[in-house]
């Protein structure tokens, strides 16, 4: 197999996605904790803070499960990801385009 030009940018790339994973899981395996989130600290102070409190509203959908709740917001996090780089892409592409056809 001949080198190409792409093969520098292909092993960059996978040292950079490398990278990514380890930095994600590093502070998983070294560092202990309860990774609770916000919300559950938030209301855990306010309660803290005035044990009188009553929120002012409920919320629409109850999911039955802590593993459910965050699978939506994993969804929600990777659709929004997936938009935000579609459009990237897309201005990227144009920008290629014009400086191709000029």
């Amino acid at each position: 197999m001949t080198p190409t030009s792409d093969q520098p940018v292909k092993n960059r790339n996978l040292w950079m996605i490398l990278a990514v994973v380890i930095l994600s899981i590093t502070p998983l395996i070294f560092i202990r904790g309860d990774y609770e989130g916000a919300d559950g600290q938030a209301e855990n102070l306010i309660g803290e803070i005035q044990p009188n409190y009553q929120p002012w509203f409920e919320p629409i959908l109850e999911v039955p499960s802590g593993e459910i709740e965050s699978l939506l917001f994993v969804s929600q996090a990777a659709i929004g990801a997936g938009i935000v780089g579609y459009v990237i892409g897309l201005y990227k592409g144009r920008q290629q385009g014009k400086n191709r056809s000029s």
